[in-house]
C-alpha cells in the first residue's frame, strides 16, 4: 500500500456524500471507494468502481473528504486530475468520471481512451 497525499482522483461533494450513504445503507461503514480502469469497451478502457473492506497490496491510498479511495497502480497515471461526481435524474443516474486525460470516448458513454 502506498498512502499518497498527492489528489490523484478527488471526489465532488455529492459523490462523497453519496458513498457515505452507500456505505451506511450497506453497513459497510469502515470500507472504501475502488476507484480504477480496466481493459475493455469501444475506446479501449472502462471505469470500474466498487466498494472494499480493504485496499489491496499495491493499491495507492487516498482520503478525501471523509471516504478513503482504493486505486491500483496501473490507473493511478490515466485517473491522474479526475474527479468523481454523482448525478441523480430519471435517466443517467450513477458516478460519473471527468477525466482531463481522455482522448477518445464511445457513444455508450462507459468507455474511454
Amino acid at each position: 500500500m502506498q498512502e499518497t497525499k498527492e489528489m490523484i482522483v478527488t471526489l465532488t461533494e455529492k459523490a462523497a456524500a453519496k458513498v457515505k450513504a452507500l456505505l451506511e445503507k450497506e453497513n459497510k461503514k469502515e470500507y472504501g471507494f475502488r476507484v480504477g480502469i480496466a481493459m475493455g469497451g469501444c475506446s479501449g478502457y472502462t471505469y470500474e468502481m466498487s466498494f472494499e473492506k480493504e485496499h489491496r497490496k499495491n493499491d495507492v491510498v487516498i482520503e478525501d473528504k471523509g471516504v478513503k479511495l482504493f486505486i491500483n497502480p496501473e490507473s493511478v497515471a490515466f485517473l491522474r486530475g479526475s474527479t468523481v461526481d454523482y448525478s441523480s435524474g430519471l435517466s443517467n443516474s450513477g458516478f460519473k468520471v471527468n477525466n482531463p486525460n481522455v482522448k477518445r470516448t464511445c457513444g455508450c458513454g462507459h468507455s474511454v481512451g
